[in-house]
């Protein structure tokens, strides 16, 4: 069944409590000190059926100047207004404050009620209507025609619960599939229930025994218990006063402002980009780093304003980002009060249009395809302004403000197109995958220049070039199965890429080939091998060598002729086979080298599992046997 929430606004005794007790019954002043004052402290909240059977959750609010903040944190969810003049008094500042602050939170309907009108003569009353009247006339709130009532006399009564029912009729309705979100109003301990936390759910459902997170902080709890007004229910749907036992979640771990999430979607920010509107009554205008005081849902947060585009003056609208002193839950389209740091009083509203800006820039790049479009043109926006980042998929129905299955058709609709790819679970722009695989193969290019003889570029270094890793394997499987790029092993080269020697570096080859082959068992370091090739390219033609196969390196600077250190494979084994081992000792005597060659081939025989240790000696093993056999080959480095 359709539920809605209806909240008081107005100055201070004006009536509204009064008028909420005569329409449902209950008082909703609990504190001794609201009854004592005679004035409304915190919120209050009732339960209340409209004429047509409509369930509605009334949240009463304190007019007093003082009290703002919690008036702001129980106006926050609401879906009609119910703003209290008092015909006897008429338009007050709280009033005007109030009215500014529905408008601000883009409620869109309300009832104007004229309360204490047994105080108040014939002429006075029109005086009043036709003041209201005036101020109604530049609200963005529909409201309907106000009506003359008197809580002492019950004077109508019947016609406000008529005029609620209209302004509830047009009402948004919520999403029960949408992501569940409750911001905290009241938190307190309970025998046998433990800690309860109440709210007015903001979107989707939660049920008994659901898992949830308070954000922020993080503390996770189990649904215990879900009462709705009071009455016990498995689940509680959007738009409902809602009162949730946690189990597993201490006092602390909650506070007016915290909010109740289930999904894993959400998660806390300090700073979002939004378009921030100024009243035209605000003393001065928001600049870089202006001090404010940001009420969003239930919490009450000092921020730094970055305007993107200059001064935000009064009665203006411009994008900024909100830089906030701790963190909040937000999410696209939700409403910011903005209240000055000192006086404080209410200065303005926004619009949140991103609840998780990149860090770099600082301020917000005007960017209006995230404000005011249709699902699929605000993802594309923030695919767009990703780049090779992209955007995770799942974190959608937060990003822009809707639904899951909203977002699911509105994705389906972009990668349909030739706009928008999917990578795993994130959604890149094709321009940005198309200028990845650019920069992938522009890398490929330099290198090959820098680098003529290496058979290609490390795959590590071409996935850095193309600077996403979570786009680099999809990059570079697509730039191969197009036949851009050549991926072998670990290493990647363009097609045509063929490493060779030049004249000169043949020359140079030979004479490194000759010295290697003079080398012997011993073989030759990169030092001795320098004066040979070309000007600083020794190690880069033996290595090319070695990658022939004519060559072989072992450790990091030592390099054999091939045929030489055959040679020496089969000397060694062949000794081992005879004498069931040898230690280096043995070993050292038998082949003519010192330590300093032995032991650094020994090692690199151990490598290729042709030996192994056996205590102090070094024995052959099945693969050293077939070595010896003529099966194997000592090309290939390990």
């Amino acid at each position: 069944m359709r539920h809605v929430v209806i909240g008081t606004a107005g100055h201070v005794d004006h009536g509204k409590t009064a008028l909420v007790k005569a329409l449902t019954g209950t008082d909703t002043d609990r504190f001794p000190e609201e009854k004592a004052r005679g004035i409304t402290i915190d919120i209050g909240f009732a339960a209340l059926t409209l004429p047509d059977g409509t369930p509605a959750s009334v949240v009463d609010v304190p007019g007093h100047e003082d009290f703002v903040r919690n008036m702001v944190a129980g106006a926050t969810g609401i879906d009609v207004a119910l703003l209290v003049v008092a015909a006897d008094e008429g338009v007050m500042p709280q009033t005007i404050e109030h009215l500014a602050i529905l408008g601000i939170l883009g409620v869109r309907t309300g009832v104007v009620a004229l309360t204490k009108s047994d105080l108040a003569d014939a002429d006075w009353l029109d005086l009043v209507r036709g003041d209201v009247a005036a101020r109604l006339a530049d609200s963005p709130v529909a409201w309907e025609p106000p009506v003359v009532v008197s809580s002492v006399t019950g004077q109508g009564l019947d016609q406000l619960r008529e005029a609620l029912q209209h302004g509830a009729a047009r009402a948004a309705e919520r999403s029960a599939g949408d992501l569940f979100r409750l911001p905290v109003d009241r938190v307190f301990s309970l025998a046998g229930a433990g800690t309860v936390v109440t709210g007015t759910s903001w979107s989707g459902s939660v049920a008994v025994g659901d898992q949830v997170t308070v954000l922020p902080g993080g503390g996770t709890a189990r649904v215990r218990s879900v009462e709705v007004h009071g009455e016990r229910r498995e689940r509680a749907e959007p738009g409902r006063r809602t009162a949730l036992a946690l189990a597993g979640l201490d006092r602390a771990g909650a506070a007016r402002g915290s909010v109740v999430v289930s999904h894993p979607s959400w998660r806390a920010t300090t700073s979002v980009d939004a378009v921030v509107t100024l009243l035209a009554s605000a003393p001065r205008s928001l600049h870089q780093r202006s001090r404010i005081r940001c009420h969003l849902g239930t919490a009450e947060v000092m921020a730094r304003v970055t305007p993107a585009e200059g001064d935000i003056r009064p009665g203006a609208t411009g994008l900024a980002r909100l830089r906030f002193d701790d963190p909040v839950l937000a999410r696209w389209g939700d409403r910011v009060v903005i209240r000055s740091y000192s006086p404080v009083t209410t200065i303005g509203g926004a619009v949140v249009v991103d609840p998780w800006p990149a860090s770099r820039p600082r301020r917000p790049v005007p960017d209006a395809r995230r404000a005011g479009l249709a699902v699929a043109a605000r993802i594309l926006g923030f695919v767009e302004a990703s780049g090779s980042a992209g955007v995770a998929e799942a974190d959608l129905p937060v990003r822009v403000g809707v639904p899951r299955e909203g977002v699911a058709a509105a994705v389906a609709e972009l990668t349909s197109g030739s706009s928008v790819a999917r990578v795993h679970d994130v959604l890149v722009s094709t321009t940005a995958l198309d200028a990845a695989g650019a920069a992938a193969v522009e890398a490929l290019t330099r290198h090959h220049a820098a680098h003529p003889l290496a058979a290609g570029m490390p795959l590590e270094l071409v996935r850095k070039a193309i600077g996403a890793d979570g786009i680099a394997e999809h990059v570079l499987g697509s730039l191969a199965t197009r036949g851009a790029i050549a991926l072998d092993g670990g290493l990647v080269r363009l097609p045509d890429h063929t490493a060779r020697l030049d004249s000169k570096q043949e020359v140079a080859g030979g004479a490194l080939l000759a010295a290697l082959d003079t080398g012997g068992f011993e073989g030759r370091t990169i030092a001795e091998l320098q004066a040979l090739g070309p000007a600083g390219q020794s190690r880069q033609v033996v290595e090319f060598l070695v990658r022939q196969g004519t060559a072989v390196r072992i450790g990091p600077d030592r390099y054999y002729h091939r045929d030489a250190l055959q040679r020496l494979v089969t000397k060694t084994l062949s000794e081992m086979r005879k004498a069931g081992g040898g230690t280096p000792a043995q070993l050292r005597d038998i082949l003519g080298l010192t330590r300093k060659y032995l032991i650094p081939f020994l090692e690199w025989m151990d490598g290729r599992g042709w030996t192994v240790r056996a205590g102090d000696s070094r024995v052959i093993t099945p693969a050293g046997e077939r070595h010896l056999s003529g099966t194997g080959s000592v090309r290939s480095n390990a």
